[in-house]
């Protein structure tokens, strides 16, 4: 099994080599990865190397561990920590008991029972994982957690949501049985608010009533087609698979009855909008949204009712438009590539297309779609549409019919993985000048001793994680190396060009302990800031 990470630190450098050399730690099932001989140190090196387990000593200078813990219980919670001390204190072992501590160690601590202490954190940290890894008890939460997981996927499925190709596998996994249908179609049910209060009954008791006409539903059409019956933020939400013995309009007859009875027997208004068929699990979301569409005509038909979306608009053959899936499709594949992505994306609006039996109006306010969704991405990041492969121009060959479809395709493609290259280029431009400008702001406020990744990523408004990476990548050292050597730099300066004592030199450099800044000057140059001064 893997070793366990630990770190340990403590002021006295005997002690902490002793302890290291003393003790089998792999035989306990630990590895040390570090030693630290202050807190300040050790919060740098657990940000490094992320141990499982820190211990620590009390009593050390520059920050004591007390403080440490409670610097790492912000970030790390999970952490185990082992305190040791010399001093036999209630009030230290209260606190440490607020920190939520493993355990609390007091000094001298012999080789055996440090091994046993270190055998019941190993067993702690080993239950910690099996908890985690049991795949029965993962199992039955996710079987607890089933319904839940089934309604947000339908959710994601109607509106489109679901990676294509994925929902079969999906349906399957949550028990929906709908494939393999000739055909699908949705509903979504609106109960009128303002009918329910006329009634008796259940409009005493309306938290029942959407449980009600769901059971309804669910017995009217169990027996007629296979269906999926959930909660969506448009209301009770049908999807039926529909076969050749059970047609749209038995299915809206059934739906028309459903309404029925829910004024008959529920004393409750109910309007069903009811959607275009699709032939694919894929289209779905077209289905819902015009179910959707569909109870918007309620004003017109009145309520209590199924209102089908066929009788209130006409059905259009051959219809060739872009909606807000392809766009975002389009736009993702041209913000995050990779080209041939892009290619795959803008060659099946293409064969659209090509298979649409359309006006020629429609061919060209399709182009005009895919174009102007372009444009604005360029907008976006500031880019000049006027030099990206000859956006203008084409814009006006398309609207005087003179761009023809094979060329667009072309066209659009070189287009969209040109503008693809400059959102790549500005945004490595862009990083490296808040890079840059986190430098001077380092610069510029390295005196301030609270100065910190927070407080610069506050300021140019980044994560701290991003910009910790970015910031490595980009210079070579991590945040807290270069802060230190610019603040040593500028000491070396003072130490050289003043008579400033050792204490003022440090407070002006970002140091609030003057000892801390002799133990980090000494740790970088070998020499104390009094021998440096003194030998140049």
């Amino acid at each position: 099994m893997e070793l366990y990470r630990i770190i340990l630190v403590d002021d006295e450098e005997e002690v902490r080599k002793s302890m290291i050399k003393k003790l089998d730690w792999e035989a306990a099932g630990f590895q040390v990865v570090g030693d630290a001989e202050n807190g300040q140190e050790a919060l740098e090196m657990i940000e490094q190397l992320e141990p499982d387990v820190l211990m620590t000593d009390i009593r050390m200078p520059y920050m004591d561990g007390l403080e440490l813990v409670r610097r790492i219980r912000q970030k790390y919670p999970s952490m185990k920590v082992l305190i040791f001390s010399g001093f036999d204190d209630f009030e230290y072992a209260q606190q440490a008991i607020t920190l939520n501590v493993t355990e609390y160690i007091l000094k001298p601590v012999n080789v055996e029972e440090l091994t046993e202490i270190l055998s019941r954190v190993k067993i702690k940290l080993d239950q910690e994982i099996e908890e985690r890894r049991n795949v029965d008890r993962l199992r039955e939460r996710y079987q607890h957690s089933l319904p839940i997981l089934r309604e947000v996927f339908l959710n994601d499925l109607v509106r489109g949501n679901v990676q294509e190709g994925q929902e079969e596998a999906r349906l399957k996994e949550y028990g929906v049985d709908i494939l393999g249908a000739q055909k699908w179609t949705t509903a979504v049910v609106s109960l009128e608010a303002e009918e329910q209060a006329k009634g008796q009954g259940l409009a005493l008791h309306q938290e029942l009533i959407p449980i009600s006409v769901r059971q309804l539903m669910e017995d009217h059409l169990r027996d007629f087609c296979r269906f999926a019956l959930f909660n969506s933020t448009a209301g009770l939400t049908l999807v039926a698979a529909l076969d050749q013995g059970n047609g749209k309009t038995a299915l809206i007859d059934r739906l028309e009855d459903i309404c029925k009875e829910c004024r008959k027997i529920l004393e409750v208004s109910v309007t069903m909008g009811v959607g275009h068929n699709c032939t694919q699990l894929s289209q779905l979301r077209a289905s819902f949204r015009s179910a959707v569409e569909a109870l918007g005509y309620k004003a017109i038909t009145g309520t209590g009712k199924t209102i089908y979306i066929n009788d209130m608009e006409p059905v259009g053959h051959g219809r060739l438009q872009m909606d807000a899936k392809d766009e975002d499709e389009l736009k993702a594949a041209v913000k995050f590539g990779p080209q041939e992505k892009i290619r795959s994306v803008v060659h099946g609006l293409a064969v659209r297309m090509e298979d649409a039996k359309v006006h020629l109006s429609q061919y060209q306010m399709f182009m005009l779609s895919i174009t102007n969704c372009l444009m604005q991405l360029a907008q976006q990041y500031g880019l000049d549409p006027g030099e990206l492969s000859g956006i203008q121009e084409h814009y006006s060959e398309i609207l005087s019919s003179q761009l023809h479809r094979e060329d667009f395709a072309e066209w659009i493609t070189r287009a969209a993985c040109q503008i693809n290259e400059r959102m790549n280029q500005e945004r490595v431009n862009t990083t490296r000048k808040v890079i840059l400008e986190a430098k001077r702001y380092i610069q510029t406020h390295y005196q301030n001793p609270d100065l910190s990744v927070d407080m610069i990523c506050r300021e140019f408004h980044m994560s701290p994680a991003y910009f910790s990476t970015m910031f490595k990548k980009e210079t070579g050292q991590t945040y807290v190396a270069y802060l230190t050597e610019v603040r040593l730099t500028k000491a070396v300066e003072l130490l050289n060009e003043t008579d400033d004592k050792t204490y003022i030199i440090a407070q002006k450099v970002g140091y609030q302990e003057q000892n801390y800044f002799s133990y980090v000057f000494k740790k970088r140059f070998g020499v104390s800031p009094t021998r440096y001064r003194s030998v140049q």
